[in-house]
């Protein structure tokens, strides 16, 4: 059996997180023993991974610089493991999860890069120096670096990550789980007393500056100049009407009546099946994996062009330059006033696109493969 330490800043609801679930969820268990360790705390992701018979172990340790108490913690608890392979998820982790592995005298370490935009605008200080310390140590301490989209990988060898230690492999996505559900869509406008006939947009993310909420809001007030009856539902962490900066943009531009702020969802699925077109307005990503679970659901998509958005929507939406809300509300507006059969034939090569591409069995067999390969180094 080969053990994997998996070793992550926290379990919250994120992207990375999700797909860390999903990673687990479809592992090869006869074959890969795994265990996880959040520096934080348990969130919503770590009773998901427990129900799944694995081992989840919260350190509490404080979202800040690393320190040597909690290098220490984690030392103890990667050598009750005794690990063949410690995989660390996001940049504290890199550095303070792959310092600890080979303190704890595990021979193969691997990094995950989940993300694309590197400014400073975009990131605390604090994390832009870990990210250049992790630079400066990527050619000594990982013996893999996995990123999960090329751009994100380009942008951190232009910084000083080694490519040759380096490899993509894209999130994945459930299609079982993910498609088609032509109830939800009446469910959905039923619970929040939307027209069945009104077309919606969705923006799903949580409230973060890279995911640009102001600049989608703009980009729907053309939308709904352009078609009065459109509704927009936004959910995820702190997407609230209890979030005033949101809500007072939204009534800036006359959008209150037509905006729903639904917050963190556990329905994800029911609501991808619900709209009409998905939206993703980010200055920076890496994977967005909102864009791979709407194409799923045979939902048309209409993204900037940050991370590998290029690369999963292709020819099965549209990808406007990143920041230029006026391209996106007029492929929206496009998208919208197709003919049902056009819009159909458009969310049918979305689904198509995402099984041949980027189903998660497919995905999963690829981290098995590198787990493998860096065990098989060792003998």
């Amino acid at each position: 059996m080969k053990k994997i330490c998996f070793v992550i800043t926290t379990l919250s609801t994120g992207g990375a997180e999700m797909m860390l679930h999903k990673l687990l969820q479809n592992m090869d268990r006869s074959e890969f023993d795994p265990v996880v360790i959040s520096l934080t705390d348990m969130g919503e992701i770590g009773p998901r991974i427990q129900a799944l018979g694995i081992p989840v172990i919260a350190l509490g340790l404080r979202k800040s610089l690393p320190n040597p108490v909690a290098l220490f913690r984690l030392v103890a608890q990667i050598r009750r493991f005794l690990p063949d392979v410690v995989h660390t998820w996001m940049y504290h982790p890199d550095l303070l999860g792959g310092i600890a592995a080979r303190l704890a005298g595990v021979r193969r370490v691997a990094w995950c890069l989940h993300q694309a935009n590197l400014s400073k605008m975009a990131n605390k200080r604090t994390t832009l120096m870990i990210i250049r310390l992790c630079a400066r140590l990527s050619r000594h301490l990982p013996d893999r670096i996995v990123s999960c989209s090329q751009r994100a990988l380009d942008a951190h060898v232009e910084i000083g990550y080694d490519r040759s230690r380096s490899c993509v492999i894209p999130n994945g996505f459930e299609l079982a789980r993910f498609r088609r559900d032509p109830q939800a869509r009446e469910s959905v406008r039923s619970e929040l007393g939307i027209s069945q006939d009104a077309p919606i947009v969705g923006l799903f993310g949580r409230h973060d500056v890279q995911k640009n909420h102001a600049g989608f809001i703009e980009a729907a007030r053309r939308v709904r100049d352009a078609i009065p009856q459109v509704r927009f539902v936004l959910a995820g962490g702190g997407v609230t009407a209890d979030n005033h900066e949101l809500t007072a943009k939204v009534r800036s531009v006359g959008l209150s009546d037509a905006t729903h702020l639904l917050g963190r969802r556990d329905d994800m699925p029911r609501l991808m099946a619900a709209i009409d077109v998905l939206a993703s307005s980010s200055f920076g990503e890496a994977f967005p994996n909102v864009l791979g679970e709407a194409m799923a659901c045979e939902v048309p998509c209409v993204a900037t062009d940050v991370g590998d958005c290029s690369e999963i929507v292709g020819d099965a939406g549209y990808v406007v330059p990143s920041g230029d809300m006026e391209a996106l509300a007029s492929r929206l507006v496009e998208v919208i006033r197709m003919p049902p059969e056009k819009r159909s034939l458009l969310g049918e090569a979305a689904r198509q696109r995402i099984a041949q591409r980027f189903e998660i069995g497919h995905v999963v067999r690829q981290y098995e493969q590198v787990y493998r390969s860096m065990i098989e180094e060792i003998r």
